[in-house]
């Protein structure tokens, strides 16, 4: 129920200078040997090798130490940048932290893409203000290393009578794209209000399983493009939040509590992996959802929020695949029930029956 947020060259470590070599042998060592060889006159060289130069000796020193010092292996044509400066922060963020994934993604050095598509993405995040992504950046891993969300994805599983209908990922094809994903959540689903939303971390980690799916299908760990400065992030899915028939929620604590929690853990976790989101079947009643996010989310993210009066309008608003969406959604497409994704569920634990 909660709407997550949407959102260079490191430069080589300068070679240590070494003095310029001298040379092996010095005029009266080679005299020596010479007189010690038998095969050879005793005599030394009628003439010795002329003094160099003083100026020219002294370039070519300066010439040496230039080529060697660590100014000149620095590339004063790559500016220090926003992203650099990050990846010069990330090996203590991961020290400090303890945990160095994110998102499925190992987290390496500037040459690896993925690692620098979730960098660039906490500092789009933060309006490219390095110090408040390295700071996000550190809460999210800590937080990844309490809570385990892959495991939570592909071990935990989550209680089926109160989320088994409530959470979906379809995967569809998209004109001028590879794929377009989209998260579903049905709240309408929704059978008892408090067993779903009284236990807050419950709640939390059901809907945390369901974001990892999505960013499983997003695939971020296989991605060979960075993402273009200035323009458009691939890496990004649609949600769609469906409030039919939920017009009690506006009312209760324990939804309340859930949304407050969901919105804060994942405005800070999952930065800038929602490119679009539809909230459709929102009654007039639910006009407290969207004054609260303003609360926790930027007026850039708030753009990207789409309230909708009915489902059927969901396919005209995505065009590049609204077609192939379930037909209450305006397309053509099979059910959620069909076709979508789901996190691994287990059945509610059966009341023991009392010894006799």
């Amino acid at each position: 129920m909660e709407p997550e947020t949407t959102q260079k060259v490191v430069e080589s470590t300068p070679t240590e200078s070494t003095p310029a070599e001298l040379p092996v042998e010095s005029v009266p060592e080679v005299a020596a040997e010479i007189n010690q060889r038998k095969d050879t006159p005793t005599e030394l060289p009628t003439e010795l090798p002329a003094e160099p130069n003083p100026v020219v000796a002294a370039e070519t020193e300066q010439s040496k130490t230039a080529e060697t010092s660590p100014e000149a292996v620095v590339d004063k044509s790559q500016p220090e940048t926003p992203l650099s400066k990050l990846f010069g922060e990330l090996p203590k963020i991961i020290v400090d932290a303890e945990h160095g994934e994110m998102w499925g993604v190992k987290l390496e050095d500037a040459t690896n893409v993925p690692t620098t598509i979730i960098l660039q993405k906490f500092l789009r995040a933060n309006n490219d203000d390095v110090a408040k992504a390295k700071a996000q950046l550190l809460e999210a891993l800590q937080w990844r290393k309490k809570v385990d969300p892959l495991k939570l994805l592909t071990e935990v599983e989550h209680n089926k009578e109160k989320f088994g209908n409530l959470g979906y990922v379809t995967v569809y094809n998209a004109t001028g794209t590879q794929k377009e994903i989209i998260t579903w959540n049905i709240y309408g689903a929704v059978k008892d209000i408090k067993g779903t939303f009284d236990n807050v971390e419950e709640f939390i980690k059901w809907r945390t399983a369901l974001m990892e799916l999505s960013i499983k299908e997003l695939d971020l760990a296989s991605a060979t493009e960075k993402i273009p400065d200035g323009g458009p992030d691939p890496y990004r899915m649609i949600q769609v939040h469906d409030y039919l028939n939920v017009s009690f929620l506006r009312m209760d604590p324990s939804v309340r509590a859930a949304s407050k929690a969901a919105i804060q853990t994942f405005a800070m976790a999952y930065p800038e992996l929602v490119k679009e989101k539809f909230f459709v079947n929102v009654p007039l009643a639910m006009g407290w959802v969207f004054a609260a996010l303003k609360l926790f989310l930027s007026a850039e993210t708030i753009k990207k929020f789409h309230p909708l009066s009915y489902g059927g309008s969901l396919a005209g608003e995505i065009p590049e695949c609204g077609i192939q969406l379930p037909e209450v959604y305006g397309g053509k497409g099979v059910p959620l029930t069909e076709g979508g994704l789901v996190v691994k569920y287990g059945n509610a634990e059966e009341p023991q029956p009392e010894s006799k």
